[in-house]
């Protein structure tokens, strides 16, 4: 576990910074609610009658004026979009930055084998998305418990848990195309992160392209069907798992046999 350590220990912090920076923006919002919450039922009204810019966050389906409402539009956002930039971010580079930073001679003259290197990145890529996400769950319901509200523990524990599966799937879309590449780039991870962001967004203004909730990973995130619902469209989740699994296994074919420079 030498390598897990290692990438962890360079990783540090990217993953203090992210996951202090997403978790204080919840605590943020959870904490503007009890000032927002009288003028939240005008606020509600003026967001219904904005047509298309309400549906494409679900607003049209929510009731701001609650708090389950405001956590899954508000928080749901923050969480989504922070989350999600830094789990491409963990993936896209872990990979290749051996052959951009030069050291993949040094790596590879030790007696470790390929698909040993790419399980090792791979775990602490896991462990740094987990370990967010673990960090900032506590944050959120300890700013919910410290404002006087009551936990909406089902609710806040399926959208966690959905934009938790979110970012397993940008990790290891982006860990299988970090294996291809032999310079990532920042711009790689944020760019795939904020195309499905936005597709998910046209899925939700236009009913001819709700065929892109298959494609992006925040289709089976949308906190007004969770709310709705009581649950996770299973179908989405295990297409944006399979997703997922297969880019981490394009990782292990294409490093397994790269020309590593």
């Amino acid at each position: 576990m030498t390598l897990v350590r290692h990438e962890l220990k360079q990783g540090r912090t990217a993953f203090l910074i992210w996951t202090a920076a997403v978790g204080g923006l919840l605590a943020v919002c959870v904490f503007l609610f009890p000032e927002m919450k009288g003028e939240m039922e005008g606020v509600s009204d003026i967001f219904s009658s904005m047509g298309s810019f309400t549906a494409a966050f679900g607003m049209d389906r929510l009731n701001f004026g609650t708090f389950t409402g405001f956590y899954a539009v508000e928080c749901g956002n923050v969480l989504g979009l922070g989350g999600a930039f830094f789990a491409s971010l963990c993936g896209a580079g872990i990979l290749c930055k051996e052959e951009k930073e030069r050291t993949a001679e040094f790596l590879l003259a030790h007696p470790v084998s390929r698909r040993r290197i790419i399980t090792e990145k791979l775990a602490a890529v896991l462990v740094q998305v987990t370990a967010m996400n673990l960090i900032i769950y506590a944050v959120s319901v300890g700013a919910i418990a410290a404002v006087g509200e009551a936990v909406p523990w089902k609710e806040i524990n399926l959208l966690h848990l959905a934009y938790y599966l979110l970012q397993l799937e940008l990790a290891g879309i982006c860990f299988g195309i970090s294996a291809f590449m032999r310079k990532g780039t920042v711009g790689t991870g944020l760019g795939i992160a904020a195309v499905m962001y936005f597709l998910n967004l046209i899925a939700n203004i236009a009913e001819s392209a709700e065929f892109l909730k298959y494609i992006t990973p925040f289709g089976f995130c949308e906190g007004a069907d969770i709310v709705a619902n009581g649950s996770l469209d299973g179908k989405l989740v295990v297409i944006g798992m399979a997703v997922g699994l297969i880019g981490v296994t394009a990782a292990y074919v294409k490093y397994g046999g790269k020309d590593i420079r």
